[in-house]
């Protein structure tokens, strides 16, 4: 929103893998899995709820249909392995009605499992990127601007600022988009918001994002977040993270900025994209949530694969 964001050079890389060899990090800590039925997700997809599959990679099941976020299944990410399996394996998932991505870093956009997801899927995705995917033989492909919306039966999105960058090879830095998803579904109980217009559950996509002024922004356009999904890995070392990634006390600050009602982390947990590790970046998000005198209800950590009511 204020220019162009800072382009790392190769310099600065080798820097940090200067800096990297020095760490020594624990990294056995695994994010828990739920255990899950498969006949859970073969249910109405309208009754509100979602489940965590894994870093960025979220099932939806708002308003008749099934949504999913950035779907990453890889087994790794260039030459390190996922750090834990998928929450839902995607054989088991159900139909997929809309795909929604964030930018084009390929653990974000992965062709393989945009391939295999079942059903065939609108792919909502930010301008630039649709010339990748049709370029990869996904079809039903539609770009977005910052702030634009579109509407699918009961259920509209909007694409909505980030603070990021994309870059896929050599040749390609930020010629696609990056940003953020608001979902708004409304409740099939026809019930009525204040003004009289038809209730709504919203959910606030953050995508990956530095922090910035654009999350105040989001959070005037949309007084009723119920739910922000919010990224909280990737950020050690700071000085080379901080343009594009939160810290974990940056996203409770953007989710105060946003104004949502309730916390859910995410981008943590299944690769190892810098030198933070997951139980890390928990412990600091706790941390910020104590501090900042949060109510502790409104922070909700789900397990891979748990079943999320809205």
């Amino acid at each position: 929103m204020d220019g162009a964001p800072k382009k790392p050079t190769f310099r600065d890389l080798r820097l940090w893998q200067k800096e990297r060899k020095g760490k020594v990090k624990d990294l056995s800590y695994q994010v828990p899995h739920a255990a899950l039925l498969p006949a859970e997700l073969l249910a109405p997809p309208d009754h509100g709820r979602f489940f965590w599959i894994g870093h960025s990679t979220f099932l939806l099941q708002l308003g008749g249909l099934n949504i999913v976020t950035d779907p990453v299944w890889a087994s790794r990410m260039g030459f390190e392995r996922r750090l834990t399996e998928p929450g839902i394996p995607l054989a088991d998932t159900p139909p997929i009605d809309i795909v929604l991505l964030s930018h084009s870093h390929y653990d974000h956009l992965h062709i393989p499992s945009l391939r295999k997801l079942k059903g065939n899927p609108m792919h909502l995705v930010p301008e630039g990127t649709e010339v990748l995917l049709r370029r990869k033989g996904l079809s039903n492909v539609k770009p977005f601007a910052w702030w634009d919306s579109w509407k699918a039966g009961a259920v509209s999105f909007t694409f909505v600022p980030a603070e990021h960058w994309t870059r896929r090879t050599l040749w390609d830095m930020n010629r696609t988009h990056w940003g953020g998803w608001v979902i708004e579904a409304e409740r099939r109980d026809q019930s009525e918001g204040a003004a009289g217009d038809p209730a709504k559950t919203t959910i606030y996509f953050a995508g990956d994002s530095g922090y910035f002024r654009g999350f105040a922004e989001i959070g005037r356009c949309f007084r009723n977040i119920d739910i922000a999904l919010m990224p909280i890995g990737a950020y050690e070392p700071e000085w080379f993270m901080s343009p594009q990634h939160v810290t974990p006390e940056e996203a409770v600050q953007a989710f105060r900025d946003v104004g949502a009602d309730t916390f859910v982390p995410m981008h943590y947990g299944a690769f190892r994209l810098a030198d933070d590790t997951p139980k890390e970046a928990l412990d600091r998000l706790y941390a910020s949530w104590r501090s900042s005198g949060l109510h502790p209800d409104k922070l909700l950590v789900p397990k891979l694969g748990e079943l999320v009511r809205v």
